[in-house]
């Protein structure tokens, strides 16, 4: 079978839990650099990239610095994330009709430490392969042209305003992941699926 359709899949939050992870490597880090880094407010804005979160937290100075620390206590238990199995058994057949695909702000190295484990997905994108992360649809866009999929035929699956917006400004149908980071609270019109395998309705 030709497949001809996509689904373009964001990370944290709709594949994968990895808040835990995220709370303790900030957490380890901000006790490492002796800077103030609250996760109730880091939070808040996941969906970003990371050095936009920090400028959303008021935090100027020591970017690299902080990230790459960060990087490091993240990488330390990254081997603890996993995708659940609901989400795993959807994927497996999605896979058989669709082109899967991820776009996430997460870093290269530590998408790709994830999604190896798993032989699911086509291609990704991840903070380190775009010049504008999510709001911009630059990755959307790289995605789309990767697999010469017309918008019409591709559905970007999100639970931030940030995947919201991303998906609107490439013209891609947006789904709201009811299990995500995020409740919909920014559009009455947004489709929201309770599971993975619910997707191939709306094709």
């Amino acid at each position: 079978m030709i497949k001809k359709k996509l689904i373009i899949f964001d990370l944290d939050g709709v594949l994968i839990n990895s808040k835990p992870n995220m709370k303790k490597s900030l957490d380890l880090t901000s006790r490492k650099l002796k800077i103030k880094l609250q996760f109730k407010i880091y939070e808040k804005y996941l969906g970003l990239p990371f050095p936009k979160i920090l400028n959303k937290m008021n935090i100027k100075n020591r970017i690299d610095e902080i990230k790459k620390n960060y990087e490091f206590f993240s990488l330390k238990n990254l081997n603890k994330i996993k995708i659940n199995k609901n989400h795993l058994n959807d994927l497996k057949k999605l896979r058989r009709e669709f082109y899967l695909s991820v776009f996430t702000s997460k870093s290269k190295l530590r998408t790709k430490k994830i999604l190896n484990q798993y032989n699911l997905f086509d291609f990704f994108i991840s903070a380190d392969d775009v010049k504008f992360g999510k709001p911009n649809p630059e990755g959307l866009n790289k995605i789309l042209k990767k697999f010469k999929v017309n918008n019409k035929n591709a559905i970007f699956v999100g639970d931030s305003i940030y995947d919201y917006k991303a998906s609107k400004k490439a013209n891609i149908r947006y789904l709201h992941a009811k299990w995500g980071y995020q409740k919909n609270n920014f559009s009455k019109k947004i489709k929201v699926i309770n599971r993975l395998y619910n997707i191939k309705k709306f094709f």
